[in-house]
């Protein structure tokens, strides 16, 4: 097997025009990125992708939940691929690297692998993800969940955004809906380059963030039933205000996520309101409610004391609230070997580097659970994410790929 040194390189300009040039799918006023999954800015960025990894040489197909693979052969077909990629949906006001700068620096490992003429052992394969984001449809990370077996794919087809729009319909109307069935491309194991989407190894000088675990997720859809009434008549000891309750519980649920802290986290994203008006007590609210740790009994605890809160405020208001259980992914972590991999690389290329928990989820978390896979981070400026703000530097984003190459290289093995 031929040893590949530090000296190989990804084309930081490359990488860093293929990251701007996709920006443009969905670009905002801001400077961020709205490329909702599946919507027609999703399939523009799918179609250049695809295209892009045809010219490259790979074999493109798509599976039933429209994650796309790109294969680049390697020497022995018979070894399943080393997988690396990661997601081009976003956010509603997302920004340009999260998840893209995985997707893309995939892309470019494979572009810089054919420029040098090297050939790998075992074959690799890119991958774009459907729907990492959740923000169209839940559960987040649906298709790497579904192809390790959380859910099945009619399930995932069935599930509707808020216009009432369906995966399956949503596939068919961009012309995703690949003829792969889900699971069909086997991987030996994944590695995923993403920005940390916090802000530790931009405080502490750090580049590269060796991933060795992640954190749990509870999801939870909530609601609140109190009573509507007249704001000037109702004497505030007889409310039953839906809103009120919502306000306790929010700041009980941050009570609760500071008394497990440092290694919890607690946030109500959504709240809507039933019918709402200026001198109505607000009668209904619908709410959802995120809460993370990388302890599973962490989050046990979370739960429990979180549905004693919710209780006790209920009986204490009169209304009634009940808090539903959505999604719950158990916390990750990753193999030994292929974290070892990826700080070896980070070593290898003279790297400042530091070992990190992931505080979001990743579909490379998913994976992990039927393979081994690992993660490479890389800083974002004020740890900033999920908004049209997000920003990473041209350095640090090179400064990942290369290390998600040599990692790749490593686990492949590069042929004689």
């Amino acid at each position: 097997m031929t040893q590949i040194g530090s000296n190989l390189q990804i084309d930081p300009e490359r990488l860093w025009d293929t990251i701007h040039e996709t920006a443009k799918f969905g670009a905002t006023p801001k400077g961020g990125v709205r490329r909702l999954t599946l919507g027609p800015e999703d399939k523009q960025v799918r179609d250049w992708f695809r295209a892009r990894c045809e010219a490259a040489g790979l074999e493109v197909h798509v599976d039933a939940l429209g994650s796309m693979f790109g294969l680049r052969k390697g020497r022995d077909m018979s070894r399943a691929p080393i997988g690396l990629g990661s997601h081009l949906d976003t956010q509603p006001t997302g920004g340009k690297f999260d998840g893209v700068l995985g997707t893309l620096a995939a892309l470019e490992v494979v572009r810089t692998l054919n420029d040098a003429g090297i050939e790998t052992e075992a074959p690799i394969c890119i991958c774009n993800w459907t729907n990492e984001e959740g923000s169209r449809f839940a559960p987040a990370m649906m298709a790497s969940a579904a192809y390790v077996g959380d859910f099945t794919t009619e399930d995932i087809l069935s599930r509707r955004d808020a216009a009432g729009v369906s995966v399956g319909e949503a596939l068919d109307s961009i012309g995703y809906r690949g003829d792969r069935p889900v699971g069909t491309q086997k991987f030996s194991g994944f590695v995923e380059l993403h920005i940390e989407q916090g802000p530790i190894l931009e405080a502490e000088n750090k580049t590269i963030g060796v991933v060795d675990s992640g954190q749990g997720v509870l999801w939870y859809d909530g609601r609140i039933t109190g009573f509507e009434s007249h704001a000037g008549t109702t004497p505030m000891p007889l409310r039953r205000d839906a809103l009120a309750t919502l306000a306790e519980i929010v700041l009980a649920m941050e009570a609760i996520a500071n008394r497990h802290g440092p290694k919890a986290v607690g946030t109500v994203g959504e709240a809507v309101i039933a019918n709402p008006s200026r001198n109505v007590i607000p009668g209904e609210i619908a709410f959802t409610m995120d809460c993370r740790s990388a302890e599973a009994a962490i989050m046990d605890a979370l739960d429990r004391d979180l549905r004693a809160a919710i209780a006790a405020i209920a009986a204490r208001r009169k209304v009634e609230v009940t808090l539903d259980l959505v999604w719950r992914k158990p916390p990750t972590h990753f193999d030994p070997r292929l974290v070892d991999a990826v700080e070896s690389a980070a070593k290898m290329l003279g790297l400042s580097h530091r070992r990190i928990t992931s505080g979001a989820g990743h579909d490379a978390c998913n994976l992990n659970t039927v393979m081994p896979a690992a993660m490479v981070f890389v800083p974002c400026k004020d740890g900033v994410s999920h908004n049209e703000l997000e920003d990473a530097s041209k350095a640090d984003c090179a400064a990942g790929a290369n290390v998600l190459m040599h990692t790749v290289l490593a686990l492949a093995g590069v042929a004689s």
